[in-house]
């Protein structure tokens, strides 16, 4: 993945509101009052977003915390996925809020990301099946990737 993304206004419904409204999930959760309530959308060739840090996911040294960006990684992978699972039908009436899991995470940072100022998400799947998905997930800003993760999503069915 590289290029610059370009998110989508925010207005509209993002995929979190539409397919999981009522997750209270910190990172992507909108029914989390404390939460980040990431909103992530389609885009042409990526799901994406726009990420504005507040100054509590301060690392210390003035740039955005580490775990946060990993949350922010993991949480807009979360989207891609729903999102293609919906596409492809693979999403039951009745089942869980979020019908897959973070199965792993392997997270690089690259460059520091800035506190003050919006970074940009983009997301691609890059293998799906019905029980597994695969997505690559990079954090920019001023043109540059700041991090980048690779995330595996497990199917999750409640017993």
């Amino acid at each position: 993945m590289t290029g610059h993304v370009n998110a989508r206004p925010a207005s509209g419904l993002s995929i979190q509101e539409r397919l999981y409204p009522e997750l209270t999930c910190f990172g992507c959760g909108h029914a989390n009052p404390a939460g980040l309530k990431l909103r992530s959308f389609p885009g042409e060739d990526a799901v994406v977003a726009t990420f504005m840090p507040r100054p509590e996911h301060n690392n210390g040294l003035g740039y955005l915390n580490g775990g946060i960006i990993s949350t922010v990684l993991d949480c807009h992978s979360a989207a891609a996925v729903v999102l293609e699972a919906e596409q492809r039908g693979w999403m039951a009436p009745g089942q869980a809020l979020l019908p897959y899991v973070t199965a792993g995470l392997d997270v690089r940072f690259r460059r520091p990301a800035p506190l003050a100022e919006p970074s940009e998400l983009r997301a691609v799947i890059v293998a799906a099946d019905e029980d597994e998905m695969t997505v690559g997930v990079e954090l920019w800003w001023d043109d540059k990737p700041r991090a980048s993760a690779t995330a595996l999503w497990k199917r999750w069915r409640p017993r």
